[in-house]
């Protein structure tokens, strides 16, 4: 399988990821979503007093019909342009090479002012995956302008 191929299933997986989060953000209208946080918590057996459970709870207690809503639609736009990438890539199509370089990049700058803020392996894992895939479609667009 080329390394296209793998970037546009990589791609088509993200988006059906996230087109799944945004269903079950819109499932949770008209529920009480502290609620529903604290119950996940409590079935992972994890201590809601701890850092990253707090955080979650807190968040879902912030979180309204409204935002969920906005929540739903944004990933539903993100998921549409993971999934119109990873068509492009799949048809090695030009464009989609360009946009997988862009859309790509633009995240770079933030995983590595996360990655100054203190390591962790999950940073690490997220930017040197995200530098393959952009290194890798700089090299693919300068191999094909080569062969033009």
């Amino acid at each position: 399988m080329s390394g296209l191929k793998v970037i546009a299933l990589f791609e088509t997986f993200k988006g059906i990821l996230v087109l799944l989060t945004g269903l079950a953000a819109f499932s949770l209208m008209h529920q009480d979503i502290q609620l529903v946080a604290e119950q996940m918590v409590s079935h992972l057996h994890l201590n809601p007093a701890k850092h990253f459970p707090k955080i979650f709870i807190e968040a879902a207690s912030n979180l309204n019909d409204g935002r969920l809503r906005s929540l739903a639609l944004l990933a539903l736009l993100y998921a549409s342009m993971r999934f119109v990438e990873g068509f492009g890539l799949w048809f090695a199509k030009r464009w989609s090479e360009w946009f997988a370089l862009l859309s790509g990049g633009i995240y770079l700058p933030i995983e590595l002012y996360e990655l100054a803020q203190g390591f962790t392996w999950f940073k690490i894992c997220f930017a040197a995956i995200n530098l393959t895939v952009v290194l890798y479609m700089a090299f693919m667009l300068k191999r094909s302008s080569r062969s033009h």
